[in-house]
């Protein structure tokens, strides 16, 4: 198995608690980095129930994702050579097929953050939210033409539109918390979002909950999700049970790193 559930080199310095893998039965891990930048850890798994489990504490700004209207998006020949990657078509991202109905849909909106918005806008708007639309097969493009799906479809088809439109677009795996939001608060899950190269730089956009969250953390990204899969097997598996924990912690250091639930 190969499995991608390790906090974000770009978090490093936030780490107050490190989210160690712990496996049940115990079975030896080696870790690596994917040609992303992403922290992976494999292992043979062994015949009957395993059980990965892990804990973090992060430390968070508390701020908002950045949200910076006025930035522009870069004609293709002053892109920086590792964003030009992210323009090209990819697993779940048919650019080929979905270039047409984007430059339709979105030709004349404004250009830069603007044109991104809009794209996110018309996601949020036309795709229907719900967990019985989960498909691991699902593509950006079944998702336009069905209408419904996961935060990761949402994500897909966002990306899709912006790499039809001359932005790179790139998929991001990792937590959302409800901190700051008002409950009633829905179960916690891994999320799906995207960023988008603008101005000089990558900023974070999320066409599912359509709006900026405090407590980001990244776990990995890719050209989509098949580069980001929380787990890969190499043979017949059936998951049993999955939960996931994003919560604010206060006090003390030592309370912080002491006793926080699982995530």
């Amino acid at each position: 198995m190969i499995v991608t559930l390790s906090i974000n080199y770009s978090r490093v310095s936030d780490i107050i608690e490190p989210d160690h893998l712990i496996l049940t039965p115990s079975v030896p891990v080696r870790a690596y980095r994917d040609s992303y930048g992403n922290w992976c850890s494999r292992f043979v798994a062994p015949t009957g129930l395993i059980t990965l489990r892990g804990k973090g504490v992060v430390a968070d700004s508390g701020e908002l994702d950045p949200f910076v209207p006025w930035l522009e998006e870069r004609a293709v020949d002053a892109l920086p050579d590792e964003a030009l990657l992210f323009l090209l078509g990819s697993r779940y991202c048919e650019t080929d097929l979905l270039s047409p109905i984007a430059w339709e849909l979105f030709g004349t909106a404004p250009t830069g953050w603007g044109r991104v918005q809009a794209i996110c806008d018309y996601v949020h708007h036309h795709i229907r939210f719900g967990y019985g639309h989960a498909n691991p097969t699902k593509s950006a493009y079944q998702v336009f033409h069905d209408r419904e799906g996961v935060c990761r479809d949402f994500a897909h088809l966002a990306v899709a539109f912006c790499r039809c439109m001359n932005i790179p677009a790139r998929y991001c795996t990792g937590y959302v918390s409800d901190i700051g939001e008002p409950p009633p608060y829905s179960e916690m899950d891994f999320a799906a979002w995207f960023e988008a190269y603008l101005g000089d730089g990558w900023y974070t956009f999320d066409p599912r909950n359509h709006k900026s969250r405090i407590g980001r953390i990244l776990i990995a990204r890719g050209r989509d999700a098949a580069d980001v899969a929380l787990t890969t097997t190499f043979g017949p598996t059936t998951l049993e049970s999955f939960k996931v924990w994003t919560d604010e912690l206060t006090g003390s250091e030592d309370a912080m790193t002491s006793g926080p639930p699982p995530r």
